[in-house]
């Protein structure tokens, strides 16, 4: 009897070790998935930000065109102008 008890012991102790083992694997799987998707969330906060720079800056060189496009207008009229006014004495 007392090998019984001990056997249904050893039964009881490797069913507890074998339930804190999987609830340790359980804990542990949910810490490596918590950490992949935080470093997949930064990733994708920081491929945004370099798209957001990205079009800052075609913006920017698409408003630079526009702006020496307007110069070159204005120059072409003023020579036109002054041309003129000079033709025109």
């Amino acid at each position: 009897w007392a090998g019984e008890r001990d056997a249904d012991n050893y039964k009881k102790q490797m069913d507890e070790e074998r339930r804190d083992s999987f609830a340790f694997r359980n804990a542990e799987g949910k810490r490596a998935r918590d950490v992949d998707d935080q470093m997949k969330s930064e990733a994708q906060a920081e491929e945004h930000e370099s798209y957001e720079l990205k079009w800052a800056g075609e913006r920017d060189a698409g408003d630079y065109k526009k702006h020496m496009e307007r110069e070159k207008r204005d120059s072409f009229a003023f020579r036109n102008a002054e041309g003129k006014r000079i033709r025109d004495l």
